[in-house]
């Protein structure tokens, strides 16, 4: 396996002189940055390298060149920073010149800083600097620049990557929308349905979170969020295992709104939320967590309809009364049920508050698709109801829809499991347009 980590990533939209990296993670042993830069100036030029902002005349390198036939050399000293050889040519709009830096033991605090410069040139030839940075700091920072009136055109691409020789570098497993890595964890983060397969047999930690349940235009509930599950410490073999994504349900015209879909990975899944009652048909379905209820005092349905231990969901809350101040129960979230319709009915039940733990924190930055609040991460929150007043219900924090004020809901988040915030309005007509579910997610996480 490939021991190269990706640490950041830019590609230009419009022209610019420079693009730094900052806040370099100390964790590898070496660095590599591949710089695929173009060009809309007439002439060429250089491209530049300064590590923690210095500018000094600090830096020196060595070159060589061929092409074949003929080669070359050069040595320059105390420079203000290192140049690769005419990377960014004139006029390049199409063809990205390629070069690659390895800057060795960057992370080192006792020795100079010496980096590797590989490119490809005009004229058939290919070049190779030693650049040399005198300083024992270890470096946070590079700047990646051109000379004074000259830019990078749009389409240039600059990745940094992190080298660590040792086998901890290499993720024990394939598959993944991202893989990240920490001092302590590998984390495959699937957002969309794939194929996750460990190289040797590992122990694992798995959150699953199924879609939520999407919404419709006539009095509904809130939509039920998509079950959760944290399965911790899970032994899993050296072989395929299919990773499902569940999708939200897809918002309904005139009639009523889908259920979300189920998530998995192997055997371990979540069911998807059940979606919000109807008028006239009223109750909320049963889900990972329940649908809110519709007008008439109509109950919601009810969570955990995988029947796991502890609980994937919780129910939905019921809906009003019609009084001529007609709203809906809340969708039921991971972490709590849907509040129910108050009063005579002029006040849409709150979406379920979606589930967070210290497991769901454990996950770290790959759990960047969660609701963060108090410095936590919630997934699966439920929708809110609507209400023909303005006292609509609060979308479940964990990406739950609020419920439309005299109208149609908020969508649920997208890869969280929220569900669609609820309706309340006589018709919104054949085009209005009706939220739907947010979509689910699927971590791995095994030690390093």
């Amino acid at each position: 396996m490939s021991t190269y980590t990706p640490i950041a990533s830019v590609t230009l939209s419009s022209t610019q002189d420079s693009v730094v990296f900052s806040g370099i993670p100390q964790t590898y042993i070496d660095l590599v940055l591949v710089v695929s830069t173009l060009t809309n100036n007439t002439s060429a030029d250089d491209v530049y390298l300064r590590f923690n902002s210095d500018a000094g005349s600090n830096y020196s390198q060595t070159g060589l060149r061929g092409n074949g036939s003929a080669a070359s050399s050069s040595r320059i000293s105390n420079q203000a920073q290192i140049f690769t050889t005419l990377t960014a040519s004139a006029g390049n709009t199409t063809s990205p010149r390629t070069t690659i830096i390895q800057i060795m033991n960057y992370s080192n605090s006792t020795t100079n800083k010496t980096c590797l410069i590989r490119e490809n040139i005009a004229g058939s030839q290919a070049a190779a600097n030693v650049g040399l940075w005198r300083s024992t700091a270890a470096i946070t920072t590079v700047l990646v620049s051109t000379g004074t009136g000259f830019d990078f055109a749009s389409g240039s691409t600059f990745n940094l990557y992190g080298i660590d020789a040792q086998a901890s570098a290499q993720a024990k497993a394939t598959g993944g929308t991202t893989i990240i890595r920490d001092s302590s964890y590998w984390y495959h983060v699937f957002t969309s349905s794939g194929v996750f397969t460990p190289s040797v047999a590992i122990t694992s930690d798995i959150l699953v979170v199924a879609g939520g349940a999407g919404g419709s235009n006539y009095f509904t509930g809130g939509g039920g969020a998509g079950g959760l599950r944290v399965i911790s410490s899970q032994s899993l073999a050296a072989q395929n295992y299919t990773v499902t994504i569940g999708a939200g349900g897809a918002g309904v015209i005139d009639n009523a709104p889908n259920s979300g879909s189920n998530s998995s990975l192997g055997s371990f899944s979540a069911t998807g939320g059940g979606r919000g009652g109807r008028w006239p048909t009223g109750p909320g379905e049963s889900g990972g967590s329940g649908g809110g209820g519709s007008l008439n005092f109509n109950a919601g349905g009810s969570g955990n309809a995988g029947g796991y231990t502890p609980a994937e969901g919780f129910a939905g809350g019921a809906g009003g009364k019609i009084a001529g101040n007609e709203a809906t129960g809340g969708g039921g979230g991971a972490g709590g049920v849907g509040g129910a319709s108050g009063g005579s009915g002029t006040t849409g039940g709150a979406g379920g508050i979606g589930a967070t733990s210290a497991t769901i924190n454990a996950f770290g930055s790959a759990t960047s698709t969660g609701i963060l609040s108090g410095g936590n991460y919630y997934y699966a929150g439920g929708g809110g109801g609507g209400s023909v007043s303005s006292t609509v219900g609060a979308g479940g924090l964990g990406g739950g829809g609020a419920g439309g004020a005299n109208g149609n809901g908020v969508s649920g988040t997208a890869n969280t499991g929220g569900g669609a915030g609820g309706s309340a309005a006589e018709n919104q007509g054949s085009n209005a347009a009706v939220p739907s579910g947010g979509s689910g997610i699927v971590i791995v996480r095994y030690a390093v």
